[in-house]
């Protein structure tokens, strides 16, 4: 017995030895590319630039600002002053207080994200912007909108979480955003799994298009393999439900332009769960559906999206 303890604990040890060393190698190669704000104790990394009208980009799950970075911000920093956030637990923004924790699994909910990068972005002095939200940050858009309706000029919604679905979530979200999980199975992902399965998940997450070449190493996914990341991601996609079936009761309060574009081959985020039913939940809503595209159109298909935001800024009358 005595022998066994040993042996586990070495075990424990030699995981989570693992995992720290994987984690600073992932920090030394992707570090901040913009500021850190101490935002009431919470450290929010944002990017800042161009001219223009404001406009927030708001990633997804298991991303931080970076994804939107491979040429897409840039060509918007043209015509907009273009603000990007890692949401909470995400890339170099940290995790609200009362979440985080091997043994933890309080999430933060779409509304506190919203609240605390509306905080950052005050901080920036962000004035009436354009809110777009990708995925995951399409939920955090419309919480941004429900909370701030005079202040916030319209909303695009790239491929965005906006309904409650029907179904599960698959078992690593269950797995990992479990106190059990969270705590034991967590450390082992950071620790040891494979480029072969990062680079198959990021294949699954763009069909069916391909990821851009590149693209693993430029967003970091060493950062969204971090102990804290994993849980914070599974933690927040894991009890996300309940808070999108609430919120959901609200749109109709939403009488801001909102553009939502989505691809018809999206099977992460379906259009059809999605989207089109979102457009019967808003006053001012408008969709366009992109034929054989899949879920990542900020990179597959930058033009209609583009489109989209500058058709926010003129229904808006910001253009």
């Amino acid at each position: 017995m005595i022998l066994f303890v040993i042996l586990l604990a070495l075990l424990v040890g030699v995981v989570q030895w693992r995992a720290s060393s994987r984690e600073a190698a992932a920090e030394a190669a992707t570090p901040p590319v913009g500021r850190i704000l101490d935002i009431d104790g919470t450290p929010v990394h944002a990017l800042v630039m161009g001219e223009g009208p404001d406009l927030v980009l708001i990633h997804g799950a298991s991303g931080n600002l970076r994804d939107f970075t491979m040429g897409f911000a840039e060509r918007l920093a043209d015509q907009y002053r273009v603000i990007l956030f890692d949401r909470p637990g995400m890339g170099y923004t940290g995790r609200l207080p009362g979440s985080g924790g091997a043994w933890n699994i309080t999430e933060e909910t779409p509304m506190a994200q919203a609240a605390l990068l509306q905080k950052a972005a005050d901080r920036l002095d962000v004035r009436n912007p354009i809110v777009l939200g990708h995925s995951f940050g399409g939920i955090v858009a419309l919480a941004w909108g429900l909370s701030r309706p005079a202040d916030t000029a319209a909303l695009v919604l790239v491929s965005a979480v906006s309904e409650p679905w029907p179904g599960g979530l698959g078992w690593t979200y269950t797995v990992n955003g479990s106190r059990l999980g969270g705590a034991l199975f967590v450390p082992m992902v950071s620790a040891f799994v494979p480029k072969s399965y990062v680079e198959a998940s990021i294949g699954s997450i763009f069909a069916p298009q391909d990821a851009p070449e590149g693209y693993g190493d430029h967003l970091g996914t060493g950062l969204t393999l971090r102990r804290a990341s994993l849980r914070a991601n599974a933690q927040q996609v894991n009890a996300l439900r309940p808070h999108v079936v609430e919120m959901q009761k609200n749109y109709a309060t939403l009488t801001m332009p909102i553009e939502a574009i989505h691809g018809d081959a999206d099977t992460i985020v379906p259009a059809h769960i999605h989207a089109e039913v979102l457009m019967g939940d808003v006053p001012d809503g408008a969709l366009d559906i992109l034929p054989g595209q899949g879920h990542m159109l900020q990179h597959t298909a930058p033009d209609a999206v583009i489109a989209a935001i500058d058709r926010a800024a003129t229904r808006a009358g910001l253009r």
